[in-house]
């Protein structure tokens, strides 16, 4: 994984508000500072890819109920060896969480931005630096993987009455607007 690519990708993207903005701010900053970017076992952080799947009407979101987590949130997990790219990886991880293989990228371009703390009693606490990107499912048929307490088609219009994330929030109304 080439860090002036990701260094390029994240700079290119426009911030939707104040939040994505810092996010973006502090991505630049991990990426200036860590050679070990993408990598799981960096316990500072790590670069994660994920997908905000749509359906091809573009009015619903497929997420999941994260049973590590225990909240819904977009697909997406962490960058594998052989991903060629943070896009790839994304729809990697969409297709492995979904059971979706007809899942294609909406755009190439980022999608979204966002980094969050994380706190388990199995990993020393770091940072996830979220890269997201906007991919269709050409079906709607899903299968729930070990991840996942659940899967569901949202309606964009309701992803605020099921989460508090002010970035599943966001995503939402990115393509409202």
């Amino acid at each position: 994984m080439n860090p002036q690519n990701c260094i390029q990708a994240v700079s290119s993207h426009t911030p939707f508000d104040q939040e994505e903005a810092e996010s973006i701010i502090a991505t630049l900053a991990f990426l200036g500072e860590q050679s070990r970017f993408w990598q799981r076992d960096n316990y500072v952080g790590h670069l994660t890819a994920s997908a905000w799947v749509v359906n091809q009407a573009r009015s619903h979101v497929l997420l999941t109920h994260h049973r590590k987590f225990d909240c819904w949130l977009q697909l997406g997990g962490h960058v594998d060896q052989g991903d060629e790219s943070l896009l790839a990886a994304a729809l990697r991880e969409a297709r492995e969480e979904s059971g979706i293989q007809a899942i294609e990228p909406l755009q190439a371009t980022i999608f979204d931005i966002g980094h969050h703390p994380i706190n388990t009693a199995k990993e020393p606490s770091h940072v996830h630096y979220d890269i997201r990107y906007l991919l269709v499912a050409k079906t709607v048929d899903f299968v729930v993987s070990e991840e996942s307490n659940d899967l569901a088609w949202i309606p964009l219009a309701e992803v605020a009455t099921i989460s508090s994330s002010t970035a599943l929030h966001r995503m939402a109304d990115k393509l409202a607007s």
